[in-house]
C-alpha cells in the first residue's frame, strides 16, 4: 500500500505531465497558426501583384478590365510583311535612328528584324568606312566564308553569286575534322586555315566560334591573311568578348557585334544586309 506521500507526489508528477503536455499543444498550435498567416500573406501579396500589373496594363491600354481586351490583327499583305517589320522597328528606335552611324542603319536594322533584340542598336561596333570596303569587295567578287553551314544557309547566295562570288564552309570537310582532331584544335580554326589558303577576295561571317577569330587574328598578325572584311558574332560566354575585342585591333575592315551576343543568324543576316544596299529592291 503506497503512503499519502508517495499518492500526492504521483498525483503531483501528472500534474506536472499534463501541463507539459497542454502547453506543447499550444505551442503546436501557434506555430501551425503562424505558418498559416504567413502563407495567406504571401498569397495576398501575390494577387495584389497580379491584379496590379493587370491593372497598370489595363490603364496603359485605356480599359477597365483585361477582359474587355480585343486582340486585333494587322492586316498586312505578305509581301508587305517584312516592309511593315522595318516600320516597327524604326518607330521603336526612336531617337537612336539619328544616332546611327551614317550607312550602318540598314545592317542595324536587319540584326533587330532577324533577332527582335533592340540591344544591337548600341553594341554593333563599325571600322572607318567599313560599309563602302564591304560594298567594294562583294562587287569585286569577293566570296564569304563562315564558321558554320547555318550561316552559310542564311546568306543570300543568288544575290551574291551576281557579283561572281560564292558562300563557303569547310566544316563538315574531313580534312578539316581530321587535322583538328590531329593537332587538338577546334574544327573553326582548321576551317579559317583552309580559307586562308584560298586565291581569292575574302570575306569572314562568324557567328558561332570565336576560336575562328582567334585564328584569323593570328593569321593577320603574322601576315598570312589580309581579309576584305571580318563579321564577328559569334555568341556564347568562353573567350566570345576577348575574341571580338582582338580583330578590332587589326586594323582590318570590321563590323563586330560587341559583347557576348551574336549568332550564325546575325552572321548571315549582316552579309544579306549588305547585299541587299547593292539593289533597291529591299533596302528599307
Amino acid at each position: 500500500m503506497r503512503s499519502p506521500g508517495a499518492i500526492c507526489g504521483l498525483y503531483t508528477m501528472r500534474a506536472v505531465d499534463r501541463v507539459v503536455f497542454a502547453m506543447r499543444v499550444v505551442f503546436a498550435m501557434r506555430v501551425v497558426f503562424a505558418v498559416r498567416v504567413v502563407f495567406a500573406v504571401r498569397v495576398v501579396f501575390a494577387m495584389r501583384v497580379v491584379f496590379a500589373a493587370r491593372g497598370v496594363f489595363a490603364g496603359r491600354m485605356g480599359i477597365a478590365d483585361m477582359s474587355e481586351v480585343k486582340i486585333e490583327l494587322e492586316n498586312v499583305k505578305p509581301m508587305d510583311i517584312e516592309k511593315r517589320s522595318f516600320e516597327i522597328i524604326t518607330e521603336e528606335l526612336g531617337e537612336k535612328n539619328g544616332l546611327m552611324i551614317p550607312g550602318t542603319e540598314l545592317i542595324v536594322k536587319r540584326c533587330i528584324h532577324t533577332s527582335a533584340d533592340f540591344d544591337y542598336a548600341d553594341n554593333l561596333c563599325f571600322s572607318e568606312n567599313v560599309v563602302e570596303k564591304a560594298l567594294d569587295a562583294i562587287r569585286g567578287g569577293a566570296s564569304i566564308v563562315t564558321d558554320t553551314h547555318m550561316a552559310q544557309a542564311g546568306i543570300n547566295k543568288h544575290a551574291l553569286a551576281r557579283y561572281g562570288g560564292e558562300a563557303l564552309c569547310f566544316m563538315s570537310d574531313p580534312d578539316v575534322a581530321e587535322e583538328a582532331k590531329k593537332r587538338g584544335v577546334t574544327r573553326a580554326a582548321v576551317c579559317m586555315e583552309k580559307a586562308a589558303r584560298l586565291d581569292r577576295r575574302l570575306i569572314f561571317a562568324v557567328g558561332n566560334a570565336p576560336t575562328a577569330l582567334v585564328r584569323l587574328y593570328e593569321m593577320i598578325e603574322n601576315g598570312t591573311l589580309k581579309p576584305e572584311l571580318i563579321i564577328g558574332v559569334p555568341v556564347g560566354f568562353v573567350n566570345v568578348v576577348q575574341s571580338k575585342e582582338l580583330i578590332m585591333r587589326t586594323g582590318v575592315p570590321y563590323i563586330v557585334a560587341r559583347g557576348r551576343k551574336g549568332g550564325s543568324n546575325i552572321a548571315a543576316c549582316i552579309c544579306n544586309a549588305l547585299l541587299y544596299m547593292l539593289s533597291s529592291d529591299r533596302g528599307y
